[in-house]
């Protein structure tokens, strides 16, 4: 066993040489000056060398613990050198490098927001197990990891949470980094999610009165545009906050949103009623310059957040859990369009942006039956000032 007072004194000569330390230790000492820790070992026959690093960085201590470490190794039949690769392939496919991967991929064929998402719930899991090695992860330690979630009250979040990790595991499994999908263990491992349906408000006389609250509403004035115009477009709240001037023809009176932003990966046409145009025309003058048409107010090149509506309506003292909430809209117009104006379901179908299928079962395109939709889109626009702007005994 060398001494540090050995090793020291070793000088440099014109070629390498060794200096044994004991059970196939030894330090080389090269001509620059440098002194390396090595081993040699025999196995299946063959002798192999593998490094534990420099003196005086490594210690003659921590070489003999690296030593011995391969030592045993090699008594359970492992190669050491094949054992390194494999726990340095381990460490640097983390759960969150291989989630990162996987949902740039899937970043290039969904909508933005749908990626935010998803980014979001990986971010409530890499605190617990982002750094560890994906193939080293137990059921135990992400369970832990989504009970901390379901600690919050948060139990929707926790199962959509594991939901998105058992994607990430099965692209572990497809690209060779780990065997198995944990999360497949813990089936009814969490809380049961009791269904609630979006809140929303269907009966004429309660729609008018929550028009009047919102044409009253103080707040921001791009806020203020964007709750006035979601009652008479009623796409989904992320489409409206999201959308981008580049979007809107104005001379023909379409809001074109592109399939990367549609929840059924479709492109979507949203015809725009008189009053539609009024409220853009209006806010053109306040943010038209920029990209988004409802910007955010600390930064123009981000669009408002997905609480803002819901927010919004809070401050009118709406409560958004069990009255009327943002996506509520959508529901509101599909009660009212069939019920009240009596429209054909297909069209109000075609409008919320629903897979609908002519009677050959065949997917209906963007334009499909747009001039009849334009009418539709105009005729509840109607409707709504008049709900606005009447006394609810009228209906």
């Amino acid at each position: 066993m060398l001494t540090d007072k050995q090793i020291k004194a070793a000088i440099p000569r014109e070629k390498p040489y060794k200096i044994s330390d004991g059970l196939g230790l030894y330090l080389e000492v090269m001509p620059n000056g440098s002194k390396l820790w090595r081993m040699k070992y025999r196995i299946d026959g063959k002798e192999k060398r593998i490094s534990f690093g420099g003196y005086p960085d490594t210690s003659g201590s921590l070489a003999r613990e690296s030593r011995d470490a391969a030592r045993k190794q090699l008594a359970a039949g492992l190669d050491p050198t094949v054992q390194r690769k494999t726990d340095k392939a381990a460490r640097s496919n983390t759960f969150k490098e291989v989630a990162e991967e996987f949902l740039e991929l899937r970043a290039k064929d969904q909508a933005p927001i749908t990626t935010l998402k998803s980014r979001w719930l990986m971010g409530l899991l890499y605190p617990q197990i982002g750094r560890l090695p994906i193939c080293n992860i137990k059921s135990a330690e992400l369970l832990k990891a989504l009970k901390k979630i379901e600690a919050r009250g948060n139990h929707e979040t926790a199962h959509r949470a594991k939901q998105k990790a058992g994607e990430v595991f099965r692209y572990g499994i497809a690209t060779e980094r780990c065997e198995h999908d944990v999360s497949a263990n813990l089936k009814g491992a969490l809380a049961k999610v009791v269904s609630n349906s979006r809140p929303a408000i269907v009966k004429p006389a309660d729609f008018g009165a929550l028009l009047r609250l919102i044409d009253g509403y103080q707040g921001q004035p791009t806020t203020a545009a964007a709750l006035k115009l979601i009652p008479l477009v009623f796409t989904r709240p992320a489409e409206l906050r999201t959308a981008e001037w580049g979007e809107f023809d104005l001379v023909n009176k379409e809001w074109n949103i592109p399939a990367s932003k549609m929840k059924m990966r479709m492109p979507h046409v949203v015809p725009l009623s008189q009053q539609a145009m009024m409220i853009l025309n209006e806010l053109q003058l306040l943010t038209g310059s920029g990209k988004y048409v409802f910007p955010s107010i600390g930064n123009r090149d981000r669009p408002i957040s997905e609480n803002t509506l819901n927010g919004a309506l809070r401050r009118l003292g709406v409560d958004t859990k069990t009255e009327h909430c943002a996506h509520g809209f959508r529901a509101s117009a599909r009660t009212m369009l069939d019920e009240v104006l009596q429209f054909r379901v297909d069209l109000i179908e075609h409008q919320l942006a629903h897979e609908v299928k002519d009677t050959n079962g065949r997917a209906y395109n963007r334009t499909s039956h747009l001039p009849e939709r334009r009418k539709m889109m105009q005729a509840w626009s109607d409707y709504l000032y008049f709900l606005r702007d009447d006394t609810p005994s009228a209906y």
